[in-house]
């Protein structure tokens, strides 16, 4: 019975000290270097499987492009009014903040409640195809548990309906 307890014990302690690094920012991770558009391409997807990008079939031999595959949101009309509404679709997503929205592109940093986890979401307005290119990946760890597909996938449900 002393084993049970002290094993429940350790376990208490151990998530105590999971939530207060994440409360302390300890989880948050840092932006990478090289995000933006190059060459007409955003980052390639993460090398772990916790990244989507609308541009991974650019990058075949990436061990993670087919995993991260996601298709782009689709515009009709004038690129940057669908940047505009984007943004504001974007603003209105819980834990969502654009840190920078000019020329066609526009990077948001995404952080959650409980542990402060922050993923980078990015899009770029590809005029040449009329679409715009996405990719969002976490900064820390391996498994995001479909987070960063399911973002993109929201956000794409209310920008065709806004």
């Amino acid at each position: 019975m002393k084993v049970v307890w002290f094993i429940l014990l350790l376990v208490f302690v151990i998530a105590v000290f999971v939530l207060l690094a994440g409360q302390l920012g300890m989880l948050k991770g840092n932006a990478p270097l090289t995000l933006g558009v190059t060459d007409g391409r955003l980052k390639p997807p993460a090398r772990t499987p916790n990244s989507v990008s609308s541009q991974a079939a650019l990058y075949p031999d990436h061990p993670q492009a087919h995993y991260a595959a996601i298709a782009p949101l689709e515009y009709q009309g004038d690129g940057k009014t669908a940047m505009d509404k984007l943004a504001e679709v974007v603003k209105a997503q819980p834990g969502m903040v654009i840190v920078s929205h000019a020329n066609g592109y526009l990077y948001a940093q995404s952080t959650t409640k409980l542990l402060r986890f922050t993923d980078d979401v990015e899009f770029w307005l590809d005029t040449a195809n009329q679409k715009i290119q996405v990719r969002s990946s976490s900064r820390i760890g391996r498994k995001d548990f479909g987070v960063n597909r399911k973002r993109i996938e929201t956000i794409r449900t209310q920008f065709q309906a806004s």
